[in-house]
């Protein structure tokens, strides 16, 4: 029990039917993910096989779920939604308004918990605190005959050792949603590419097999739920190759990137980055997730 504080393993089942393989595993990756926004704001996840297709903060868990959902709301229909703050009633009322799988947060009142009990088949799971999202660990993968095991991915982005590399540097605001972005592109699966803008995933790009198609995956979901990308934030979880997946960020709004950097060609993106007007930060870490 010590070693699962924290943890999704360590979880208190209120209500609901049995979880299932992938409800667990949906349920950890939206966990993971939620428990690194340990600021001051509410923050909420929402995990639709294994990727986050809405996150956002909002002054309470109830703004944060509604700024979530407007991402993608025909994604989040049968998701997994993790919360940073207590479950209170009317954040429940707002997340039974479609079909739920699991709700994980830490801890539930009893107005909450009495809503989500006329979903009898609602899973919704408390787990002890928030844990320390940089602490130590390992991710383990199976393949046939065998375990890969690997450390855990711990980092946490510091702002302060963001390298700007374009001539242009990022407004307070720009910095802000660079490092949101960033921060949720870790939780996204490669190849990522997330747009955003004040404390708000604005499309998710997920799980392509090249840069530029999770770009343009990305902003297509924007257009689909009427969000609008004009000056927005753009991250990728690893380096652009070629400056073609930038230049999709930018037709599609962005106006400023950030990225691990290391490319060979990365002369040739900061190049294209400072043509276009752009500000882009290197992280100097890939966070590749697959």
């Amino acid at each position: 029990a010590q070693v699962a504080e924290g943890l999704l393993a360590g979880w208190t089942q209120i209500q609901g039917k049995e979880l299932s393989f992938n409800n667990i595993a949906d349920a950890d990756a939206a966990w993971e993910c939620v428990k690194t926004f340990d600021g001051p704001g509410a923050a909420c996840v929402i995990v639709k096989h294994a990727n986050p297709c809405g996150v956002a903060i909002g002054a309470s868990a109830a703004a944060a779920y509604g700024k979530a959902l407007a991402c993608d709301p025909v994604s989040a229909f049968g998701g997994i939604i993790a919360l940073n703050r207590r479950l209170d009633g009317k954040t429940a009322r707002l997340i039974t308004q479609i079909f739920t799988e699991v709700i994980v947060a830490p801890g539930a009142d009893e107005e909450a918990i009495a809503v989500i009990a006329a979903k009898k088949n609602l899973r919704l799971l408390t787990i002890d605190r928030l844990p320390d999202p940089g602490a130590a660990g390992y991710a383990v993968k199976t393949i046939a005959g065998g375990l890969l095991v690997q450390t855990r991915d711990g980092g946490v982005l510091d702002p302060a050792e963001l390298r700007v590399v374009s001539r242009r540097q990022p407004t307070a605001g720009e910095l802000s949603d660079l490092c949101f972005a960033f921060r949720v592109a870790k939780h996204v699966k490669s190849n990522a590419i997330v747009y955003a803008r004040a404390g708000q995933t604005l499309g998710v790009g997920a799980g392509q097999m090249n840069r530029k198609d999770s770009a343009r995956i990305a902003a297509l979901r924007a257009a689909d739920f009427g969000l609008d990308l004009a000056g927005c934030a753009c991250a990728s979880e690893a380096f652009f190759p070629f400056a073609d997946g930038l230049i999709q960020a930018a037709e599609a709004g962005a106006t400023a990137i950030i990225q691990p950097g290391g490319s060979m060609r990365d002369a040739e993106v900061i190049e294209a980055a400072d043509k276009l007007g752009l500000t882009m930060a290197f992280t100097g870490v890939r966070v590749f997730r697959h």
